[in-house]
């Protein structure tokens, strides 16, 4: 069961992460390359009150970055494929814990929940960010986040799996319970990203989780349902 689970994750992940690489070729790098354009430009202003300071160190300390084009677009792949392949692993588990044969239709549900989980109810409160954009700490926004995820696939197991109407209904309030607390936001919004770049990131990037969950749910459910047929 394990070595199945795991072996059904890599190849769904493989697939997933090389797929959602080229959609956000597509439609993300374009946007975040832009936004970076604006960073800079900022940071750049910013470092002329700095400069005598920090030219002595700037060249020792420079934090390390893929190079763009080629470089860049291998490590991008490398993290997607090993992010899909973490997501496969979650996925796969709670099939496999589910039980009950599976299909490329029921897979594609489950893919369904799973960026209902890990991404669109995130971005209700906390919307993908492009560079340049303020934001609140790190730390409330990270504690933010994963309560929100666990809030959320705790409510849609309660209200799918769990038939009496009481049990649903709480379901639907513990989805609802991130969101009425509030995410995280800095004291002062704006940064000097426009916001129709802003607002095309954010669909642009659900999009791209959009397809890396299907993808994801549909390969597993199809090769579990090819597993169960050859045993």
């Amino acid at each position: 069961m394990v070595s199945r689970v795991l072996i059904i994750a890599i190849i769904a992940g493989l697939i997933a992460g090389i797929t959602v690489t080229g959609v956000q070729l597509l439609h993300v790098v374009p946007l975040i390359n832009k936004a970076e354009t604006y960073e800079s430009a900022l940071s750049a202003e910013a470092h002329v009150h700095k400069r005598t300071s920090q030219v002595s160190r700037s060249h020792d300390h420079a934090d390390w970055v893929p190079k763009d084009g080629l470089e860049r677009t291998l490590f991008t792949l490398l993290a997607n494929v090993l992010t899909a392949v973490g997501f496969g692993l979650l996925l796969n588990a709670a099939l496999a814990i589910y039980g009950r044969p599976t299909s490329l239709k029921q897979g594609v549900i489950w893919g369904a929940a799973g960026f209902a989980v890990f991404a669109l109810a995130p971005a209700v409160g906390l919307p993908p960010e492009l560079p340049g954009m303020q934001a609140a700490g790190l730390f409330e926004r990270q504690t933010w986040y994963f309560g929100t995820i666990f809030s959320t696939a705790g409510g849609l197991a309660m209200a799918v799996f769990l038939t009496h109407w009481t049990f649903r209904a709480l379901g639907a309030i513990l989805i609802l319970v991130p969101h009425a607390i509030g995410a995280p936001h800095p004291a002062e919004i704006g940064g000097n990203t426009p916001p129709e770049l802003a607002a095309m990131f954010v669909m642009a990037s659900l999009l791209t989780a959009a397809v890396l969950w299907v993808v994801l749910g549909g390969i597993s459910g199809y090769l579990h349902k090819r597993f169960a047929e050859s045993v």
